[in-house]
């Protein structure tokens, strides 16, 4: 076999060194032969190499030794030049002894370049690296968070800015995996992370999931420039309890099957050979080290050949869970129930080759693992050119024109208006504009949260996007307040600006660490002090327009709730600014629409609207006793899932039917005419849904299968037409078989989840 020779150049301080690295095994020799390849490389590896690739650790960089390096990456710590060098002496000492298998969070792309050469080149068996990082909404241009892309029901635009942020970070950073998309369904809006997902529905949850990972990987795995992609968490991690990050979750086979499992099924099918495993215990095994989850559920069920790594440390957690009593009982555990990488925590390593010696681990678990992680590297790429990603002359590039411009699209299409009383929206350009609130001038809460890479260039701010809207006599900025503290005199200020202006915008909402990991909310609601200043500033009479920054759905109260108009801006990213005053001015129309559900209270959590119906549902917006209800509101969402305005106003017809009657195999049409009357063009988000009325498991109230995203004319009309199929009428039985039962279902096509007049088929 022939050695594939790669020269590349690397960093060392400022001095350039070229290294020629003798990578054997290329991919290209051996196809065809691929599982003889690899279980002979596995057989000539030491139990020590083994456990060494079953290792991942954080890529220290080698300008870390200069004196004035400054870090770009926020999650690198911070070390004098001395440590920074004993740390880099020892992490190479153990790259080139074999005892590492991936790396990840590089600073810069000199680290990747200063690490894999130590692996390629000094390595006995001269195995690469393979290198990861948090790539999760864009890297020197920032995108809108996911959740708001996913307000744009275009799951296409999200496969084109994936693609943008894979082409990016391999350019600047050299990786290969990207620990995106997150593909867990939120119905808990407590929880902090819901702002990285597409948020409560399965079928939108599992269309954005395969359009990301498309998106990163690109033409394939061996793109060079794209990412692997790794959709996480596996498993329920979003049906947190009480939306608590981290907390256990407690639900049905048949829960996991029919909500959970099916974004990740369609992540699979797109191409991601990666997956993480979950921080959360599921029916009282923590996911790292559940076998039921890891092997039997991923590798023989939904037969997915690729790699589990742990979330961070995940697998030493197994003790604090109280499922391991110490670090070398948790790497058996981990190891034998499929997690096949431990991030950072080393006890693989450290107790794997133990474990074996002494009879405690199947050496065969072990060469399983193995065969996955060389199998993933072999699929990237990296054995014909472990550093087919890194191109060194291309890395000190900026953010290109054509991604700025992209992001701009991605921000506008991801804004969603929810209310819109006497049209206040959209502005005139000729209206002088107060322009409140804690988010006016705000530079550090625009790119929300995983933006680890952003650029020094700051994202636009909303007082930058409006100033090149209107003149500068014409615009009026107040902070009003902190984002959850009050300022002296700020309430003052605000109103004696509102009382001097035609309209105020007011800019409130979420700080970036509001909403994330480890950012859940116990009260889902805006902060004291920015709700004292919409009270404040609603009370001059000025007519008041609310701009929402955030990462979750909101429960708005009082002058929030009832402003003229209601924005949703979420944390939009490097053209923030832009886009929404392009949408403030109607330069641009609305066309979000919510992938949660607002609820009217945070009590309501979980709230969604695929709820199962209870024995005693309530009529729509009644409050009787003895019916399902909080004291005091109604059974009902402030704003439901799928809602969003536009500047004109659109109608529906009747939905009628192609038949009434339908039977097993067959398909149904159902078909309405949908009118823009208003004077605008707008673009419409029509969705279909339908409920399976008498089922052998209960079944939502409604169910989302279908949607389509159209632009209409001012005066067009337009015919919309779904064909609802056998797959979409059935559900997952309690024997977890995919199950149709003959009787009626209720169909709507509607703006919106909850809405519309339902006709009805009955199946026989």
């Amino acid at each position: 076999m022939n050695n594939n020779v790669t020269r590349r150049t690397f960093l060392k301080g400022s001095v350039a060194t070229t290294v020629i690295a003798a990578v054997s095994g290329c991919a290209s020799q051996v196809k065809g032969k691929q599982d003889t390849y690899l279980t002979g490389l596995i057989a000539r590896m030491t139990l020590e190499e083994k456990a060494g690739q079953l290792h991942m650790d954080g890529v220290l960089s080698p300008r870390m030794v200069q004196p004035n390096f400054q870090k770009i990456n926020p999650f690198t710590p911070n070390f004098s030049p001395e440590q920074a060098a004993d740390l880099l002496k020892n992490q190479q000492a153990q790259i080139k002894s074999g005892m590492m298998g991936m790396m990840t969070s590089p600073e810069d792309i000199d680290s990747v370049i200063y690490a894999q050469t130590a692996a390629v080149k000094h390595t006995r068996l001269k195995i690469p690296l393979i290198f990861g990082a948090d790539i999760i909404h864009g890297h020197h241009t920032i995108f809108p968070v996911p959740l708001a892309e996913a307000a744009s029901f275009e799951p296409e635009l999200a496969e084109r800015t994936a693609r943008a942020c894979a082409v990016e970070a391999t350019t600047n950073l050299g990786i290969d995996v990207t620990y995106a998309p997150m593909v867990d369904i939120a119905r808990d809006q407590r929880w902090g992370r819901v702002v990285e997902g597409a948020g409560e529905d399965v079928l939108l949850g599992s269309l954005f999931a395969a359009a990301r990972v498309k998106g990163f990987q690109g033409s394939g795995p061996a793109n060079s420039r794209g990412l692997l992609a790794c959709p996480k968490h596996f498993l329920a991690y979003g049906a947190a309890e009480s939306g608590l990050d981290y907390q256990g979750t407690s639900v049905s086979d048949r829960v996991l099957h029919e909500v959970y499992l099916p974004p990740f099924k369609a992540a699979f099918e797109a191409g991601a050979i990666f997956t993480m495993a979950s921080f959360n215990t599921i029916d009282g095994v923590p996911a790292t080290g559940n076998k039921a989850i890891l092997t039997d559920l991923l590798r023989d069920e939904m037969h997915f050949s690729g790699v589990v790594i742990s979330d961070f440390q995940s697998e030493l957690e197994l003790i604090k869970h109280g499922y391991a009593k110490d670090e070398k009982a948790a790497a058996k555990l981990a190891l034998s129930a499929g997690c096949d990488i431990g991030m950072v925590s080393g006890i693989f390593p450290k107790y794997v080759p133990e474990l074996v010696r002494s009879g405690e681990l199947d050496e065969a678990i072990v060469d399983k693992a193995v065969y996955r992680i060389l199998y993933v590297k072999q699929q990237a790429g990296l054995f014909d050119d472990p550093f087919h990603r890194i191109d060194e002359k291309a890395a000190p590039q900026q953010a290109p024109a054509e991604h700025i411009a992209l992001a701009r699209e991605a921000a506008t299409k991801s804004v969603v208006l929810l209310k819109n009383s006497g049209s206040v929206l959209p502005l005139s350009k000729k209206q002088k504009v107060a322009l409140i609130g804690p988010f006016a001038k705000d530079l550090k809460n625009i790119d929300g949260s995983w933006s680890p890479f952003a650029p020094q260039k700051a994202s636009v701010s909303l007082e930058a996007g409006f100033a090149e809207k209107i003149p500068a006599a014409q615009l009026l900025t107040e902070d009003g307040c902190g984002i959850d503290t009050a300022i002296e005199v700020g309430i003052n200020r605000a109103v004696e600006a509102a009382k001097q202006c035609d309209v105020v915008v007011l800019a409130i909402g979420e700080a970036t660490n509001m909403s994330g990991e480890a950012s859940s909310r116990a009260e889902i609601t805006l902060p004291a002090a920015q709700q004292a200043l919409a009270e404040a500033v609603a009370a001059t009479g000025t007519p008041l327009v609310v701009l929402l920054r955030n990462g979750r759905a909101i429960a708005l109260e009082g002058a929030v709730r009832d402003a003229s108009a209601i924005l949703v801006t979420w944390f939009l990213g490097t053209e923030s600014g832009h886009a929404i005053a392009d949408v403030v001015f109607g330069d641009q129309s609305p066309s979000g629409r919510l992938p949660v559900t607002f609820p009217i209270a945070s009590g309501q959590q979980p709230y969604y609207y695929a709820r199962e119906s209870s024995g005693r549902p309530p009529a729509p917006g009644t409050t009787h006793m003895f019916q399902s209800h909080f004291i005091g509101i109604p059974d009902d969402a402030l704003y439901p899932f799928g809602h969003g305005l536009t500047y004109s106003e659109i109608t529906y017809s009747g939905v009628t039917l192609d038949k009434s009657e339908v039977k097993h195999g067959e398909a149904v049409t159902a078909s309405v005419t949908v009118t823009n009357t208003g004077k605008r063009a707008a673009t419409e988000v029509v969705q279909c849904y339908i409920q399976d009325r008498f089922a052998s498991v209960v079944q939502p109230v409604q169910k989302l299968i279908d949607f389509n995203k159209i632009t209409l004319a001012a005066g067009e009309s337009r015919s919309i037409s779904f064909t609802i199929k056998s797959q979409q009428m059935s559900f997952i039985a309690r024997d977890l078989s995919q199950q149709l039962d003959s009787g009626e279902f209720r169909v709507w096509i509607a703006p919106s989840a909850r809405t519309g007049e339902a006709v009805s088929f009955t199946l026989s």
